[in-house]
């Protein structure tokens, strides 16, 4: 294993954790955090722009022509997290859900013309899972509760 294959995996596995604490966090108090969703959120809009400007990076490390589309896509998961931190965490949950799941098929597609590491598909695929498991376990409570439901 390569020490860039070494560092982003620690990186990409360390990132993890708030994901973990905080869907936990959903469900049982944790300390200092009233309400641990809109955390949540907030973090998983960053790493999901984060994640999108990973297209910017190597379509720009590339003399090639032709690479604008690499350029385009690398926004769009910042408009998408923008968009959801704009919302109820009813919707943005299940758009963050949605987006990072899109993004990896976007990955998974674009891995040869945009030479990913052979590593990093597969980094992506169990990020990804995690992510999406304590994004998806938070959606029953990021429902507000109505006065009928009491």
């Amino acid at each position: 294993m390569s020490g860039n294959e070494t560092t982003a995996k620690a990186l990409g596995y360390a990132g993890l954790i708030p994901f973990v604490v905080f869907s936990i966090g959903a469900w049982v108090r944790l300390p200092y955090v009233d309400n641990a969703i809109p955390v949540l959120v907030a973090y998983a809009a960053v790493i999901l722009a984060f994640m999108g400007a990973v297209h910017w990076g190597i379509a720009l490390s590339s003399a090639k022509s032709g690479r604008s589309p690499y350029y385009i896509a690398s926004v769009v998961p910042a408009l998408v997290a923008w968009l959801a931190l704009l919302m109820p965490e009813s919707y943005a949950i299940p758009v963050l859900l949605t987006a990072f799941i899109v993004l990896l098929a976007y990955d998974s597609a674009v891995t040869k013309p945009q030479q990913f590491p052979e590593w990093y598909v597969p980094l992506r695929i169990k990020l990804t899972l995690v992510v999406a498991l304590c994004l998806a376990s938070t959606l029953p409570l990021s429902y507000p509760v109505t006065s009928a439901q009491v």
